[in-house]
């Protein structure tokens, strides 16, 4: 069976070959999925290493995997207030909900507790299917993660 180990270091890197993911399994270092061309490809990527759209990895014959964040069913927050948007942020990462931040939006997987709770707050949530790319953490940039030990 075709094998994908190691994540290619940004740059440009000519990919034909697709992985269209959702977020929890981009964030899995260990799984068996398929490629654009139908063929099956076990991931056994470093422990911690989350995915993001764009990446691009490389499969053990060679060839270069570009990996496409799936569209999710996600809430989106928008506010024209940054300080406004700033405390939904602070109400939602209070709650531990994984949180994609964007220039006015704020988005996170779809929640109806948390979409009525904003929007008793005044806020405009509105529910569509969209990639969800969440913020990295405190402790991680682009596809690490801190351990609790």
């Amino acid at each position: 069976m075709l094998t994908i180990t190691k994540r290619l270091g940004d740059g440009a890197h000519a990919a034909t070959i697709k992985i269209e993911l959702p977020f929890d399994l981009r964030t899995r270092s260990r799984q068996l999925t398929k490629l654009s061309t139908g063929e099956e490809v076990g991931l056994r990527l470093e422990r911690g290493l989350v995915l993001r759209g764009g990446d691009h990895l490389i499969t053990d014959d060679g060839r270069v995997v570009e990996i496409v964040a799936m569209d999710e069913v996600v809430s989106t927050v928008t506010c024209d207030d940054p300080w406004r948007l700033a405390r939904a942020s602070y109400h939602l990462g209070n709650r531990h909900v994984p949180v994609q931040i964007g220039a006015g939006w704020l988005r996170f997987r779809h929640d109806h507790v948390l979409d009525e709770m904003l929007r008793g707050q005044g806020f405009t949530v509105t529910v569509e299917e969209a990639p969800f790319e969440p913020e990295g953490g405190a402790y991680g940039g682009h596809g690490h993660s801190h351990g609790h030990g």
